[in-house]
């Protein structure tokens, strides 16, 4: 993969510090790679449906 240099703030620096204690990475860059995954992982399950409720098609219900 690519390796992206972006510019950031104090607060995202800070951010970043706080997710790499919090989650035990060594580097700030860890932090951000583990964000964005995580968010990857969150709208994937929200655009596939993944995380609703299940039901039984064939119990009765009103959908046709």
């Amino acid at each position: 993969m690519p390796d992206e240099t972006l510019a950031i703030d104090d607060q995202v620096e800070n951010v970043l510090e706080q997710v790499r204690r919090q989650e035990g990475l060594e580097t700030r860059d860890q932090a951000a790679e583990f964000l964005v995954r995580r968010r990857l992982r969150k709208g994937t399950a929200s655009l596939t449906g993944r995380g609703r409720a299940l039901y039984d098609a064939t119990a009765g219900g009103n959908r046709r």
